[in-house]
């Protein structure tokens, strides 16, 4: 099966964010290279979070863990991980981390973001975000926040995510 099948055999129109997710990640996750290819898939469904490469390793309600390899693309002029990147990495890490959460009946958007580099980011970057899972579709604005390190564990960025969850229109 090509990545646009899958894709297509995961990704639904109409469906809610988080049961995408969910059913994508538990349906991928387990497979050998599941993981990869449900980065992929994501990668599909948002082509600019796609470009940057990442990999989601751990995926649970309120949790996820993402890794970003150090690679010529995602490089500043210092040779070190260039801040957008570092700001995307944080956004697709909490996000995926909220819809795996979300109820059924609700949806999301980042309403704003602040990041705060410590220091250079050099080699494998792994960002994590842990958040009490979301249990109503009511609208109301989460703090979702996301640290970043490197391989040696220092903490390289800090990142925090004003999102809005909302009930899901009818379609």
């Amino acid at each position: 099966m090509s990545l646009t099948q899958t894709a297509r055999a995961f990704l639904r129109p109409g469906e809610a964010p988080g049961t995408l997710i969910r059913t994508a990640w538990n349906g991928l996750a387990p497979l050998p290279g599941g993981k990869r290819l449900f980065s992929q898939v994501l990668g599909r469904a948002a082509p600019y979070t796609g470009s940057l490469g990442a990999q989601v390793v751990e995926l649970s309600p309120g949790h996820s863990k993402v890794v970003l390899r150090d690679r010529p693309a995602v490089r500043n002029h210092l040779r070190s991980v260039h801040a957008i990147a570092l700001a995307n990495l944080a956004e697709l890490t909490g996000n995926v981390a909220l819809a795996y959460s979300l109820p059924d009946d609700a949806r999301f958007i980042v309403a704003g973001l602040s990041i705060e580099y410590l220091i250079k980011a050099r080699g494998t970057i792994t960002g994590t975000c842990s958040l009490e899972p979301i249990t109503s579709s009511e609208r109301h604005e989460y703090d979702v926040s996301v640290e970043m390190h490197d391989a040696s564990g220092a903490l390289v960025a800090r990142a925090n995510m004003r999102t809005l969850v909302g009930p899901r229109k009818a379609d």
